[in-house]
This record gives C-alpha cells, sequence and structure tokens, in this order.
C-alpha cells in the first residue's frame, strides 16, 4: 500500500495512478489532505508542490486541467530515464499521461494519405523512443524509487491475424473473379494466370493458411482473427460475405481462434457501416462480437473509438504504427482508453500491438534476420517491463508466397520466443 498526495484528485491523477499502480497489482490510496499524509504509516509519495520528507516529484499542470491545450514540451532527464518536461518542469508522471493517451494525436493537422496521424509526426520518432516501452520504463522508475515491491512480469504472447483477402482465387465469383482475370491478361501477368487455373484445378490457393493459422491458435489459446467483410471498394477487396463457403471458413476458424471484426477501410467514415459489418459477422457467428482491429489501421482519435464504443466494442487492437515497430502508447499493457475530448476514462480496452508484419518487410525493407533481431529486442523490452506481447500477421503474408517467399520463418521465431 501506497499513500499519494496530491493537489486534487482529478480524472487525469486517477488514470495515471492506476496505470503505474494499480495495473500492477499494487495498492495505492490518492488523498488532498497534508495532515493526513504526514501522519500516515504507509509507504508515501508526495505528488504537490508542499515540502515533505517523503519522495517527491513537483507536477507540472498538466494532470490538473481539464481541457485539451497545446503543450511546451522538451525532452529532459529524470534520474537516469529520459522523460518529458511540461513548461520547463520535468514530470515523469505526466509524461506517462501524455504518452499513454496517445495526446499529441487530437486535433492534430498533419495525417497521412490514409488520414492517419504520421509516426513522423510523433515525439516517440523525434526523441527515439518508439522502441522502447517508455510508459513502463517510467512506472517501474517511480515504483523503485518510492520503495515498493515490483511485482513479477508474466508476459504472454499473443498472435493476432488480419483476413483481409481470405484467397487469392478461390470463391471469386462473377464480377469480381472476370474483371481480375481481365486484369491479369491485360498486364500479361502469366504467373497470376497459370496459378488461377492450377488452384481451379483443386491445389491450395496462396492465401489458404487457415491450417497454419489453426495450429497456431490451438498452441497459444488467445489467438484472435480479424475478419473483413464489408463490401467492396477500392481499399476494401475481400470475397463476399453472402458465399455459403465463406461463412463455413468463418465458423470452422472461430471454433478455434476467436473470430473479430476488421472494420472496413470505407466505416472509419461512417459509423452506419460499421454497425452493418459488426451485424453481419455475427449473423454468421452466432454471437456478439466485442474486439475489433481497423483496416489500414484507420484510427483518429477520439472519433475512431468514439464510433466503436458506440456500436458495443469493448475491446480494441489498432494501437501501433504502419510504418513503426515499437509502442505507440508507451507500453504493451492492456489499458482502459482515456478519452481526452471528454477528460473521461472509458470502458473500451486498448490492446497495443508490439509489431506488424507489414512494417518490417513493406515499410523498413528488412531482411528475415534483421526481423528476428528486431523482434527479439522488442520481447526482451516487454519480458523486462511488462505486458502481453501482441504481434498483427495476415494469412496471405505466413505463405512463402510472392514478397512473404521465407517470411513463415519469422513467425515461427516470434512464436518460440519464450524458448530463446
Amino acid at each position: 500500500m501506497i499513500l499519494v498526495l496530491v493537489e486534487e484528485i482529478t480524472n487525469r491523477i486517477q488514470t495515471t495512478f492506476d496505470f503505474i499502480f494499480k495495473l500492477r497489482g499494487i495498492h495505492y490510496e490518492l488523498t488532498t489532505s497534508v495532515e493526513f499524509f504526514e501522519e500516515s504509516s504507509f509507504k508515501k509519495f508526495n505528488y504537490t508542490q508542499h515540502k515533505s520528507r517523503s519522495f517527491s516529484i513537483q507536477p507540472s499542470a498538466l494532470l490538473q486541467e481539464n481541457e485539451w491545450r497545446e503543450q511546451r514540451i522538451s525532452k529532459a532527464l529524470f534520474e537516469d530515464e529520459e522523460c518529458l518536461s511540461f513548461d520547463e518542469i520535468i514530470d515523469p508522471i505526466a509524461s506517462i499521461f501524455y504518452v499513454l493517451t496517445r495526446f499529441e494525436e487530437y486535433n492534430s493537422t498533419k495525417m497521412d494519405e490514409h488520414n492517419r496521424f504520421p509516426f513522423s509526426e510523433s515525439i516517440l520518432k523525434k526523441y527515439d523512443w518508439i522502441e522502447r516501452a517508455k510508459c513502463d520504463r517510467w512506472a517501474k522508475q517511480i515504483i523503485e524509487l518510492t520503495h515498493l515491491s515490483l511485482p513479477q512480469n508474466e508476459t504472454e504472447i499473443v498472435p493476432t491475424f488480419d483476413i483481409d483477402n481470405t484467397f487469392a482465387y478461390q470463391l471469386k465469383r462473377g464480377k469480381q473473379k472476370y474483371l481480375s482475370i481481365l486484369k491479369d491478361v491485360i498486364r500479361l501477368n502469366i504467373n497470376r494466370l497459370s496459378e488461377r487455373k492450377k488452384v481451379q484445378k483443386g491445389e491450395v490457393d496462396p492465401y489458404d493458411t487457415f491450417a497454419t493459422i489453426k495450429n497456431v491458435a490451438l498452441r497459444f489459446p488467445k489467438t484472435k482473427l480479424f475478419w473483413l467483410v464489408g463490401k467492396r471498394a477500392k481499399k476494401d477487396r475481400n470475397i463476399s460475405l453472402s458465399i455459403a463457403e465463406h461463412q463455413a471458413l468463418i465458423k470452422e476458424m472461430d471454433a478455434v481462434a476467436e473470430v473479430n471484426l476488421h472494420p472496413s477501410y470505407a466505416s472509419n467514415d461512417d459509423f452506419s457501416t460499421i454497425l452493418k459489418e459488426k451485424k453481419a459477422l455475427e449473423d454468421v457467428l452466432g454471437r456478439k462480437i466485442s474486439s475489433s482491429r481497423q483496416h489500414f489501421l484507420r484510427l483518429q482519435l477520439p472519433t475512431t473509438f468514439q464510433a466503436l464504443q458506440k456500436a458495443e466494442f469493448s475491446h480494441e487492437y489498432s494501437m501501433g504504427f504502419a510504418e513503426a515497430l515499437g509502442f505507440r502508447c508507451g507500453t504493451a499493457r492492456a489499458h482502459q482508453w482515456f478519452d481526452l475530448s471528454k477528460n473521461e476514462v472509458t470502458e473500451l480496452t486498448v490492446h497495443p500491438f508490439v509489431y506488424m508484419d507489414g512494417t518490417l518487410n513493406e515499410y523498413m525493407k528488412l531482411s528475415v534476420e534483421q526481423s528476428k533481431m528486431k523482434i527479439k529486442e522488442l520481447y526482451c523490452e516487454v519480458k523486462q517491463y511488462g505486458g502481453d506481447f501482441v504481434f498483427l500477421w495476415h494469412n496471405e503474408t505466413i505463405g512463402n508466397y510472392g514478397i512473404w517467399k521465407g517470411w513463415s520463418e519469422v513467425l515461427d521465431f516470434t512464436l518460440n520466443l519464450e524458448d530463446e
């Protein structure tokens, strides 16, 4: 038990100390009473301007405020860990809140081609923090400075797969099938025309890696699938959910690995589309869906998360950058989303992921061996500072097909990290 003296008990204060202590199983209590604080026999932490012989950190104004405003921040050093300074006040507590809530993404006017906050604009890029679990590092530092026992970290490997394209050729019918063939003919893509004929004659579709995913799920019970079922569009190109064989596959996979919604690219701008897609998949599965991950990781704060809450999702798995590996919100720990626009904690649980297949191969252009090295470093960070090692692959990237030839080795390496 630790007693924390604060100027005022605010929603921001509460959610930050919940992350530092409660999320790690450490009981704490907030108080605004100096007299009670000084007389207490508990271990104590002073987060006020009050002079005390107890361990103290001078608070910046950030956690006392109720509105979002631009912050004047810079990089500073607290003890031996880099953190943030707010209006020239070095404050690792406020640093946790700033990074964990993705404060810098609110009201950002700089977006990439998919209308996402770009990694290039983040302080995590500016200060080279993205591959370090900074919020967990700051929390660990505070716990150690207050002479509390740090609980043993337990890290689980959590594989997740996005199903953007169930098959390359199989089950594609009508207009979708013939337009695809016409495109291959116009481009003289002999390989695809040949592959299509082989699949029609009974060979396994290049994207049919569902037996592999089943084996992964049997080994790792928390494995999750995020299935794209939206209406066909430029960025949403999966086969139709109306096809009986497609529905049968989805139900078959759900029996071994929980199937969830991969909201379509178009749905990010249209709440009614999210509801339609959610209901359509629920009708196939015969149960309610509680988890989602955005297609193309199209995450805009706070609107995307507010829409998902309104659609009755309670778990979200989009918290990561497409362009970079690591810790977008400074942690690998699942935590409750704090909506800065309303200045309150919500019931939506955010599950950050640590790396995506496309980040390694397509964005960063790493080799298989370089990817393994990076993944091992990230795993060691999570192992040391806590959380689950959640990572993202696609069914079409684990079958050694096309530009992914040899990359199943990287997935296997990740699945065996506990043995390294």
